[in-house]
């Protein structure tokens, strides 16, 4: 008998969930509960989560900072805090953190409707052949 094993290929990239057609997500929350912009799949199981990359860029001409809340609003603990440059292009926030259990990340940023975030997740799932 044959047993499966997992391995990288067992993932289908996808959108981030709050995202339409892949577009960027505009942070317009200024305080938690922030703009959602994921949620991940529901499976709770040992091998099956969303791994998700995330990038912000800053349309206006100061620097903002961004809070992004990684599965809950507790601060500091689900709190990932950075600043965007003036006028950025894409800055790098998070590049391949899991989350699962229909957690969800959520956004604000000291400036609404200036932070744009783009993304993409990669879906690991055991689909059975």
């Amino acid at each position: 008998m044959h047993q499966q094993t997992r391995d990288d290929r067992d993932y289908r990239i996808r959108a981030l969930s709050a995202s339409q057609y892949g577009r960027g997500i505009k942070v317009d929350a200024t305080s938690s509960p922030g703009t959602l912009i994921h949620q991940a799949l529901s499976s709770v199981a040992a091998n099956e989560w969303d791994v998700i990359t995330l990038r912000a860029g800053n349309t206006s001409n100061t620097a903002v900072k961004l809070t992004v809340e990684w599965g809950g609003t507790t601060a500091p603990d689900d709190h990932i805090e950075i600043t965007i440059p003036a006028e950025s292009g894409l800055i790098d926030i998070v590049l391949g953190h899991g989350l699962q259990g229909s957690a969800q990340i959520r956004a604000f940023a000291a400036t609404a409707d200036v932070i744009v975030l783009h993304g993409t997740v990669r879906r690991y799932e055991y689909n059975k052949p």
